[in-house]
């Protein structure tokens, strides 16, 4: 099996239903501009608070992507 490198780069991801939401959500945008995706790790969760309510969940993701030297 020939070795791999892969890249990683964190995002952040926004959704005003849920940390799950946010996190899909910086994936699939990601995945429009980068190709072989690998994992995704949460890695941090926290929510924008107004008026004493909740107005978006935030969620920092790690996502891996295989490197492609250029020939």
């Amino acid at each position: 099996m020939p070795e791999s490198t892969y890249k990683i780069v964190e995002l952040v991801g926004t959704s005003v239903t849920s940390w799950e939401d946010a996190a899909k959500s910086a994936v699939e945008a990601a995945g429009k501009s980068l190709k072989d995706l690998r994992v995704a790790e949460v890695v941090k969760l926290d929510m924008t608070v107004e008026g004493g309510k909740v107005i978006n969940f935030r969620t920092r993701v790690y996502l891996s992507f295989k490197y492609h030297p250029e020939d």
